[in-house]
């Protein structure tokens, strides 16, 4: 993925109230962005990190800047988590997403049930794999770990794709990381020990655990890499 617009360089002060950042930029002003991240963004929101962010062309918003990714152990972060989906999209459909090759078309935010929409479908081999994407910006020790905070609402979307699976579909959870000093993922079950053992059971079922890696630059944010997992079986 390209960023169609040049980024622009400044230092973080601090983020709050969850969407918020004040960011510091070279020429001493503050400015406040909107941060699209809901999570905790434990080992990439440090108040003195290097970041980048962007503008957008929507006049109506209220911070017209967004906070894209913050430098953390040296390494380039994407915390924008509305850029995920399409990340992925432009892998499975360029086929770098191996377990999922080739696809023959893609439909975002599908509707699979009364109150749940996936992120995505992808048409393989005459067989729809239902996706859903996770953004994973949390690393300890090299391992990449989700989610860095609890969610209600993952592991909703994991009993869905456990639903799926049941009912003889094909679905997947896909962990993007967005982070290139992580060699391994793994499930946070200190954070969240039911999300944990909901992904322990979704894969013991049949739900398909793909983790790929991301290189991130100011310039661009492509796959490069399938991690391996640990995923501890169900209990």
């Amino acid at each position: 993925m390209q960023f169609t617009e040049p980024l622009k360089p400044a230092t973080l002060i601090r983020r709050y109230k969850r969407f918020l950042a004040d960011l510091c930029l070279p020429d001493g002003r503050i400015l406040t962005v909107h941060c699209p991240n809901s999570g905790s963004m434990k080992t990439c929101s440090e108040p003195g990190s290097p970041v980048y962010y962007s503008r957008s062309a929507n006049p109506g918003r209220t911070y017209p800047h967004t906070l894209e990714m913050v430098a953390s152990e040296g390494t380039w972060v994407g915390i924008n988590t509305g850029r995920s989906n399409t990340i992925v999209a432009e892998a499975l459909l360029r086929g770098s997403i191996t377990e999922i090759a080739p696809v023959e078309s893609l439909k975002k935010e599908v509707r699979t049930s009364t109150g749940n929409r996936l992120d995505l479908v992808a048409l393989s081999n005459g067989v729809d794999t239902y996706i859903e994407v996770k953004n994973c910006t949390y690393v300890e020790d090299r391992c990449a770990l989700f989610p860095d905070a609890v969610t209600a609402r993952g592991t909703k979307h994991l009993q869905e794709l456990t639903r799926l699976v049941r009912d003889g579909r094909r679905a997947v959870i896909f962990f993007l990381i967005q982070r290139l000093d992580a060699d391994r993922f793994a499930p946070a079950g200190k954070i969240d020990p039911l999300y944990a053992e909901t992904l322990s059971t979704a894969q013991s079922v049949g739900v398909e655990v793909l983790a790929y890696q991301a290189s991130v630059s100011p310039t661009a944010i492509d796959i490069v890499r399938p991690l391996p997992l640990d995923v501890p079986p169900s209990l």
